[in-house]
């Protein structure tokens, strides 16, 4: 996988508002945000995007959503979307799978 903004933050390369890690995992506030609260969850192993994860991945798919609950019950959010994008099509744009956790205000559907 190409080196990303995203590999960088692990590897503490550039800086970033980091608010929870741990052995597999990272959240760090977005730097564009769309919502009062808005964070992302990335893991640390390098993954594109959802379509490129395998069966092998299952644990830390789960773990990326136990880590966006645990950090959003951590920033006082009762309601929060998750919304990860699959592929330039969808707007992703760093091409490391990320999971947006948008809240903090009320949210509209449908969105996009």
């Amino acid at each position: 996988m190409p080196e990303t903004v995203f590999s960088k933050i692990i590897k503490r390369e550039i800086p970033a508002a980091i608010i929870y890690e741990d052995d597999l995992a990272l959240a760090f506030r977005d730097v564009n945000p769309q919502a009062p609260v808005h964070f992302l969850v990335i893991p640390k192993k390098p993954l594109i995007n959802l379509a490129d994860a395998q069966d092998e991945d299952q644990a830390l798919l789960g773990h990326l959503l136990l880590v966006a609950n645990k950090v959003a019950a951590q920033e006082g959010l009762k309601g929060f979307r998750l919304v990860t994008n699959n592929g330039a099509e969808a707007g992703q744009t760093v091409f490391h799978l990320h999971i947006h956790v948008l809240g903090g205000r009320s949210l509209n559907w449908p969105p996009g």
